[in-house]
Parts: C-alpha cells; structure tokens; sequence
C-alpha cells in the first residue's frame, strides 16, 4: 500500500517512456503500472524502500523537459490522517532528541523505523489524532537539523478508511500496544534499531598514539565505522590530557557495539604494523566496578570460563586504580584480534545482565542512577528504596550563549529539558553588563549528566569556544555548611586530592555565611568530564556525613521515633 507514488509537475510533453527511462537510469525499480494523467502520473515500486529512493532521488532534483518533478507518496485524501513519515533524519540523532521533537506536536502512539538503503533515518509516526498529525506535518517540514532538512509526507493511514473497504483495519489500531507503552526506551543514534530499555555503551581504553588513525583524514574513518556499525562514537580526547590512554563510548546495539570493537580494533593493528609496534594490542574495556564482581563470578569462575572458550588471558585493574578513572576498572584482554573479539561479546554479556538486574531492582521506583553510564556503585545506593535525589547545580555559561541555549521560540531549551528530563532555567541578569548567566538545573543525578553534557556540547558547537580550546566551564553545587570542612579536608587534603583526581579546579570559599538551609557553595570549574566527576565525587563525601549524622543521631540503640 505504502509504495504508490505520485509525481507531479510534468511537463505536457511527458510520455510513460520517459518517466520509465528516467527510473531506469536511477536504478529505481518500477512495476509495469505507470499511469499517467495530464500534469502527473502514478506509479507503483515493489517495496517501500525503492519507493524512498524514488522520493529521495527524484523529488525536487530533477528536470523533465524543462520542468522539476515532485514525488512522494499518492495517499487519496480520506486515508491522510494520523500517519506520516520523516526522512532525512540524522543518522547519529539520538532517539530522546526525536522523541522530544516528535512530543511538541502531540501524543505519538508509535514510531519505527524503516530499514532503507539511505545514509539517512526514517521513521513512521502515528499521532494520536488528524489534527496532530497535520500540525507535525506543517512544522516538521524542512526542520534543519545540524545539515540536515527534514522531508515529511503522509503515508496511508488505512485505519481512517470507512470499515467497509478495510474490514481487518481497525485491528490494533489504537490499541495499548501501540502506544507509547510498549515502546522501547530512548537510546543511541539512528540506524540502531530501537534498543531495549536501556543503552549500555561499550567502554574502551585505546593507546592515545592511534587516536588520530581511529579518527582519520577528516573524521572520515570513524565516519565508516559509525555507518558500518550503526553506533555512535565517542572518543574523548580531551580526557586525562597526557595520558597515555583515552577512552571511547560505544553507544548501539550488542552487535552494533561488538562490530565497532572489532573495527577499532583492526585500524589500531593496522597502524601498529605500519609504525612496526610489535606486540599485539590488547584489548581494555571500562566496566563499573559494581559490575565487576559479577563478571568475575564466584572464585573467578565467569571470568576463566570466558578465557579458555576465548582462548585469551583476562586481567581485571585493582581496587587500588579507581581514583583515576573514577568508579571505572579496566579489563585487560590479551589474544590474537579474533580471540579478543569473541571475548568482548562474553565479557559486555555478562556486564548487560548485571547492569540490567541493577536496573530493574532499582526501577521498582523508576529512578535511573548516577556515575558514568547513570549506574552507581552498589554501595552507593542507599538502602531505603528511594528514587534518586534531586540535585540543583547552578551553571555559568556566557552571556552571549543564552540566546543559542534557549533557541528559537524556547524550542531548544524546552526540548533539552525534555530529553534530560531535568528542569532548566536560566537566572536573570544582575545587570545589564553581566559577562555570564547562570543557569539553574534540577534533577536527578543522570538527568543532570545528560543536561550539563548538552549544554557544554551546544557551546562548542555554536563555536563559543575556538576549535582548539575545550569547554570549560564553572559550576556551583551547595554543600551542608557541615560538610564544607569535609569536602576541604584536613590542611586541604581532601579538595587537593579532588582536583588532582578530577582535573577540575575545586574551591570552597571562605567565609561564606550559610543561607536559610544552613548550606554553602562549593565552585568548580573544568571540562564536563572533570567537573562531572568532580560534582559526583563531592555529593558522595555529602552522602557520607549524612549517613555519619543518621547514624550518629540514631545513637547506639535504634529508637524508633528517632529514626528518620
């Protein structure tokens, strides 16, 4: 049904030949039925995907004695209703961000993506009613989106069809399951088929000398790698400036992740035989260390059993080594490339399975965790099953950003709240001449991980900062005026031991008078990563006076009516 198209705009000198050749040249191909009327002509592709291409190749682009045809789907005017389509998605655009864009306009009851041969995404959406639909349709319609321009048509909703003509229509139309109950989760870019629930990234330590190689001229090889593998990848340079490793985020599918590991893998060996590296290149993935022990398996037994069916050595990084990467430890895989490979799809297996039963004890209160991935150290969880706490930090960023940050009509700043799941607000200017704004963020650990991200992210790329010079920026987080002594530690050890941790510049600022809530400010300012681990690092030394508090309030013997 999907696949009649219309193309409008001939010329009255075209004939069925010369739309037949022009699908021929295109590759395009057509069934017999090209039925053409004065000014326009149907025709039917044998599937959806050509008939994307039609539409994607044709429309708009090419002259037909001396006229630009139009194509795109033939939907008869009854059948337009609660269905389009959305082409020319960035292949990279995070589920969360569509979502967002896609909830402005209405409910939507169902979104998939259509597999296509095209660089790009698309979707079929079905909104809840007409009305929506016909709104999405008018705004969505030539949506920039980084260089991209979304194309959005109609497709036939056959559940408007009057009963008679579609007697099975009505069947799970609008039933629960194609609401947005069932559907799964936000996660990676496009091209990923939508993932469970939750997006587990694959987390890798490479050598900082093949960086550049994994890049590539121009960003093209990674470019590959992220189309291969329908993955997005994060290399974070900017990390641990002067180590000698720097990790990448692999966000997709467990194959999709598994594939960018081996092609990674592969350019690193490639560039180690040509600059005569001898030895083989392990290979490291990040795991949080309240995963770990799972891996591991009771004296050991998960983790030998992967070496000998992988033929490989694992060796697991010490307690010891947390500090550097935070809560991360690294698991070290020796093998040929083959044996590595095979290891990484047991070893993220058993990490999936972990992170999934974490996920769904804590989910019995829908939070979602803090730390690196969003997943805390199991000691980290308190132990009354609460969801996590909201947290408020206060973000400078400079005046002349503000506009960027809100965006056109709000839309940016609404939909950047949408996608964290935060709450932002952007404080008024002092006075007229202020250099910075501060901008207020409320919400849970994770929620302020992804806002704070997007908002160092959204800087760098309206060029706030110069390519060269990375995104920093000053964050302020309000600590009991109790804990302020612990976060600077005896004779500042504690801060000291932070910044050296983090990377990030940590004060807490003398003679401050605490505000009504008996609290004070604690500045830091770095990078995203540094001032993210560093904001974790503070409201666990938080967490613990707290507890140190409960404790001590609860004395020795637990009275019930003094228990919190």
């Amino acid at each position: 049904i999907m696949n009649k198209l219309y193309v409008g705009n001939l010329s009255p000198s075209v004939t069925v030949e010369d739309l037949k050749q022009l699908f021929g040249e295109r590759k395009l191909p057509v069934a017999d039925q090209v039925l053409l009327k004065s000014g326009y002509a149907f025709v039917d592709f044998p599937d959806q995907n050509s008939a994307i291409k039609a539409i994607e190749t044709l429309s708009g682009k090419v002259e037909l004695h001396g006229k630009v045809i139009e194509v795109d789907y033939s939907v008869p005017k009854k059948l337009r209703s609660r269905k389009i389509q959305i082409r020319n998605i960035p292949p990279h655009l995070q589920w969360e961000v569509l979502d967002g864009l896609l909830a402005q306009y209405g409910t939507v009851e169902n979104v998939e993506q259509v597999n296509t041969d095209t660089e790009t995404a698309v979707v079929n959406v079905t909104y809840a009613t007409k009305e929506e639909a016909k709104v999405a349709i008018e705004k969505l319609t030539g949506h920039q989106f980084e260089d991209y321009s979304f194309k959005v048509s109609y497709i036939m909703d056959m559940d408007a069809a009057p009963p008679v003509q579609a007697p099975h229509a009505r069947r799970g139309g609008r039933s629960p399951r194609d609401q947005g109950a069932s559907q799964p989760g936000p996660s990676g870019g496009f091209g990923t088929p939508r993932p469970r629930q939750h997006d587990f990234p694959l987390r890798m330590l490479v050598p900082t000398q093949f960086v550049g190689a994994i890049i590539g001229k121009e960003g093209l090889t990674i470019k590959n790698v992220t189309k291969q593998t329908q993955s997005k990848v994060d290399i974070h340079r900017k990390e641990n400036a002067g180590a000698a490793e720097k990790p990448i985020t692999i966000h997709s599918t467990p194959e999709g992740c598994s594939s960018a590991c081996r092609m990674l893998l592969d350019i690193m060996q490639k560039e180690a035989n040509e600059t005569k590296t001898t030895e083989d290149i392990p290979l490291k993935i990040l795991a949080h260390n309240s995963l770990v022990g799972r891996l591991i398996g009771k004296e050991g037994r998960n983790l030998k059993k992967i070496e000998e069916e992988t033929g490989t050595k694992i060796t697991i990084s010490s307690l010891q080594d947390l500090t550097i990467y935070n809560p991360e430890r690294t698991i070290t895989v020796k093998g040929s490339l083959e044996a590595c490979c095979k290891a990484e799809v047991e070893i993220m297996k058993k990490l999936r399975e972990a992170y999934e039963n974490d996920i769904a004890a804590i989910n019995s209160h829908s939070s979602h965790l803090s730390g690196l991935y969003g997943v805390p150290p199991a000691s980290a969880i308190p132990h009354q099953h609460s969801a996590p706490e909201q947290e408020v930090v206060y973000l400078f960023i400079p005046t002349q950003a503000v506009g960027a940050l809100i965006g056109k009509k709000g839309q940016h700043i609404k939909q950047l709240a949408h996608f964290a799941g935060a709450s932002i607000k952007i404080a008024p200017a002092e006075s007229p001449d202020v250099t910075e704004r501060m901008v207020i963020i409320t919400g849970t650990p994770e929620a302020q991980f992804k806002a704070q991200g997007r908002i160092f992210g959204k800087l760098k790329e309206e060029n706030f900062f110069s390519a060269k010079e990375e995104v920093k920026l000053e964050t302020h987080i309000k600590v009991p005026s109790t804990a302020a002594g612990r976060v600077i530690g005896k004779g500042g050890k504690t801060v000291n031991e932070l910044q050296n941790l983090t990377s990030a510049e940590v004060i807490v600022p003398r003679d401050q008078t605490p505000d009504e809530n008996d609290e004070v400010f604690v500045k830091i300012s770095g990078h995203f990563f540094a001032s993210q681990t560093a904001q974790r690092k503070i409201r666990e030394i938080i967490q613990q006076v707290k507890q140190q508090e409960q404790k001590h309030q609860q004395g020795a013997a637990v009275v019930p009516h003094h228990s919190k």
